[in-house]
């Protein structure tokens, strides 16, 4: 077939670094040419000894299933189908989005076939993932943050002091507010200071009150942050910005539930719980003499690491989803549709201002959206531009290079029956590390 033979090569050249995966067959479903995406996303290790698509993968070009989503269309007389087909890839479920079509070839009787396929895995998580706009509790799936939560059960209701630490933006107030909610103290107020916000020679006097005359401008008396959370809980977020000579007072205040108001030597009695919070780790300030060791244990006796964003990526398309249900309900459009590249980008960058950072890029996304959907252009410029700058897999990574990667992770993870973390440790890089490369080589 001497214009198939042409043709082939074209195609060649023009599709094989493409992301969709691209397959063509003869009229009768024989495989003439596939490129790289199209291996991956079909997970066939051994893609040139397929004859029958549809045996490996259950995909048949000749005639697509008619599922409840299949789109049909008649264009300049050739016959287009669209649909979504689920497959199993290492043993998770995936699901691509196939559209199929004819192609007549001059001098041919019959015409050649082509699919165009691409993964909306995340996509359709996004759509159905139910959000929990109206719970008070985490977003999550991931096992750390699940285990933290299950936790609240048995520690809010006690009077422990609980010390949140973790990188900003991982939802430690949120947290903090969540024990108190779940805590025998939720009638009562919770009151928030940021100890980083309150200039230090203001802090004494917001956290313990003062007596008319105890410092010039103190006009009249005036109760500290204590006194107002007495028989509530107190978060004290940015604990590590606490001034040392401060610290021992504050000690004292939680072991003996009282203290002196600046300028006073009348003892106020209080009943108040202390959760604090920290994005710089104590410990390690303990140990450098920037944080008393007493103080600390007083605080830490439940201690919390909360994890970062980038340490559990599978909860990025739950928290995207749960944050454009926040920003509908305050009036953004309701209809917009998140186009691939801009979840792939969301889902490999690393950020590093965590959750917080993450609602501020979908609020971003949704502002610039064109024709009701956000692009990868929609997003902000860090994000969009952070492989570029190295952080990630560049584009001109060859075969041999991804091939190699791909080997010596599935290596990995079979020296560790599967186990991440044990195999991000043999690879000598975290978890989170390994996760987004097996995201961009298609292994999840």
């Amino acid at each position: 077939m001497n214009a198939l033979e042409q043709f082939t090569p074209l195609m060649d050249a023009v599709i094989t670094h493409i992301h969709e995966g691209v397959i063509l067959t003869d009229y009768k479903g024989k495989i003439l040419f596939h490129n790289q995406a199209a291996e991956e996303l079909l997970g066939i290790p051994d893609f040139d000894s397929v004859t029958r698509l549809e045996d490996t993968a259950g995909i048949s070009l000749q005639s697509p299933p008619m599922l409840t989503d299949q789109k049909h269309e008649m264009v300049a007389g050739q016959n287009y189908h669209h649909f979504e087909q689920c497959i199993k890839r290492n043993g998770e479920s995936r699901f691509l989005e196939v559209s199929t079509t004819t192609i007549p070839i001059p001098g041919e009787d019959d015409p050649i076939r082509l699919m165009i396929m691409a993964d909306v895995t995340e996509k359709r998580q996004l759509q159905e993932t139910p959000a929990k706009s109206d719970s008070p509790d985490i977003i999550t799936q991931d096992p750390r943050m699940l285990e933290i939560t299950a936790m609240m059960t048995h520690i809010a209701p006690t009077k422990a002091s609980v010390l949140l630490q973790g990188e900003s933006g991982t939802g430690k107030s949120m947290l903090a507010r969540m024990i108190h909610e779940k805590s025998k103290r939720r009638d009562k107020t919770l009151v928030e200071v940021n100890c980083a916000a309150i200039p230090e020679a203001l802090l004494e006097s917001e956290l313990f009150g003062h007596v008319k005359g105890a410092f010039t401008g103190a006009t009249s008396d005036r109760r500290g942050r204590m006194q107002t959370a007495d028989g509530g809980t107190l978060f004290l977020d940015e604990i590590s910005e606490l001034p040392l000579h401060l610290q021992p007072k504050l000690l004292k205040a939680l072991d003996e539930q009282c203290f002196h108001m600046v300028g006073a030597d009348k003892t106020v009695n209080v009943n108040v719980r202390i959760i604090a919070a920290s994005n710089r780790n104590l410990k390690e300030l303990v140990d450098t003499g920037a944080f008393r060791a007493d103080l600390y244990y007083r605080l830490a006796v439940i201690p919390l690491d909360i994890p970062s964003l980038r340490d559990r990526p599978g909860d990025i398309p739950l928290l995207i989803n749960f944050i454009c249900n926040q920003l509908v309900n305050q009036g953004y459009p309701d209809n917009l549709e998140c186009e691939n590249e801009a979840i792939r980008l969301m889902m490999d960058y690393p950020w590093p201002g965590n959750v917080r950072e993450l609602s501020n890029a979908v609020e971003h996304g949704m502002i610039l959206a064109k024709n009701g959907k956000v692009e990868a252009s929609s997003l902000p410029y860090d994000i969009r531009h952070h492989n570029e700058d190295g952080a990630g897999t560049s584009p001109a990574v060859g075969k041999h290079n991804v091939d190699e990667h791909s080997h010596e992770i599935l290596e990995a993870l079979e020296k560790s029956n599967g186990n991440r973390a044990e195999a991000a440790r043999l690879l000598g890089i975290d978890r989170s590390t390994l996760w987004r490369r097996m995201h961009r080589l298609n292994l999840v």
